[in-house]
């Protein structure tokens, strides 16, 4: 029996880069897997302070080379990797000098929001998308993992649903709590559309605060993890009325509870997990 295929999406992991809880998830959930059969595939943006000697990354070359388009600016795409080797993993990391190669994460050094974080979520979306296609590799289930991820559902149900790549794909969206207080350019929403989209496709994402982008990656998700237990109620409530298979996270042995998951949705037997 072929092994399940798993894609991570995610703007941070334990040890490259710790902001949150979600970098230890990104970290623990993917080896589980592995142990458990899982083939594991872990993309990343390489922000600035990932520091690349220690981590022992080093560039893709033959992945590299790709120009995303954003609001009609060509921004190349560098892709490097580098190993865990106490988990046999490879993460797959996306650089460009503008969105990525400065000292902070999300906010200056003053702690002021960066304009421009609209533009990087994009960029990360599609750039890990088309990396994923490079690779020729296509996933059974696609997780995505935080805010920045929140494009991906909606690109592949779109853009990529077509794509042998990505057609056969069932998209997993962890809703966390906090991720930032601001808002991204208003035209956020306007700027993310793709080839074989239109602006109704990511209507949801309009109000461009965190809520709305886990809105719309809900929107386009097949399943849907709740990752922290105090959400914001209106947040569940749309997932409750979604009526999308649910997994209520709680840390089970070897995350027992993911790999059930994972099973009943690759296998289409989609019922809720609570």
């Amino acid at each position: 029996m072929a092994k399940t295929k798993l894609l991570i999406v995610t703007h941070e992991m334990s040890p490259f880069l710790e902001l949150t809880k979600i970098s230890e998830i990104t970290r623990q959930l993917p080896q589980a897997m592995q142990e458990k059969g899982f083939e594991i595939r872990i993309l990343m943006p390489k922000f600035g302070n990932i520091n690349e000697r220690r981590n022992r990354l080093h560039e893709v070359i033959r992945l590299s080379g790709m120009n995303i388009i954003i609001d009609d600016n060509d921004n190349p795409l560098i892709i490097k990797v580098a190993s865990i080797p106490a988990a046999r993993m490879q993460v797959y990391f996306l650089d460009n000098e503008e969105y990525f190669q400065r000292k902070q994460v999300f906010a200056d050094a003053s702690g002021k929001f960066f304009d421009d974080n609209d533009e990087r979520t994009i960029f990360f979306c599609k750039g890990a998308l088309e990396t994923v296609k490079k690779l020729g590799w296509a996933p059974d289930i696609v997780h995505c993992h935080g805010w920045m991820s929140s494009l991906v559902p909606a690109y592949i149900k779109t853009t990529y649903k077509n794509d042998p790549t990505f057609k056969n794909s069932k998209v997993v969206y962890s809703v966390y709590e906090g991720g930032f207080t601001e808002s991204l350019n208003p035209n956020f929403y306007k700027k993310a559309v793709m080839a074989n989209m239109t602006e109704d496709d990511t209507k949801a994402f309009e109000a461009a605060d965190v809520n709305s982008l886990h809105v719309g990656a809900i929107t386009h998700s097949d399943a849907v993890v709740l990752a922290d237990e105090n959400l914001d109620k209106d947040l569940l409530k749309f997932v409750k009325d979604s009526n999308k298979p649910t997994l209520a996270y709680n840390l089970t042995d070897n995350f027992e509870n993911f790999y059930s998951f994972y099973e009943e949705i690759s296998n289409e037997e989609l019922v809720s997990v609570a």
